[in-house]
């Protein structure tokens, strides 16, 4: 009997002032609108509208947050960069 893997993401978010916002889910359109109806970071609730800019998949929790920490360490221009194909 085979387990599913659950894949964890990276998402990065463009709020309405410009400013980015970086977070790890294991469902991107769940935790998108969770965020869109202000029941996301707090960070995110009045910065609307939201857009997901960035997605990047994970193996497990754990990845995914270390590599948010890393996101999120960068200085914005990098983090721009990560979003051109």
């Amino acid at each position: 009997m085979g387990v599913d893997r659950v894949s964890w993401y990276v998402y990065i978010l463009r709020c309405g002032d410009g400013t980015l916002y970086t977070g790890i889910t294991d469902d991107v359109p769940r935790r998108l609108a969770a965020h869109r109806s202000g029941k996301g970071a707090k960070y995110t609730r009045g910065r609307g509208p939201l857009s997901l800019v960035y997605t990047e998949a994970c193996p497990d929790r754990s990845a995914a947050a270390r590599r948010e920490y890393a996101i999120k360490r960068l200085p914005k221009r990098e983090k721009e960069a990560l979003l051109s194909p």
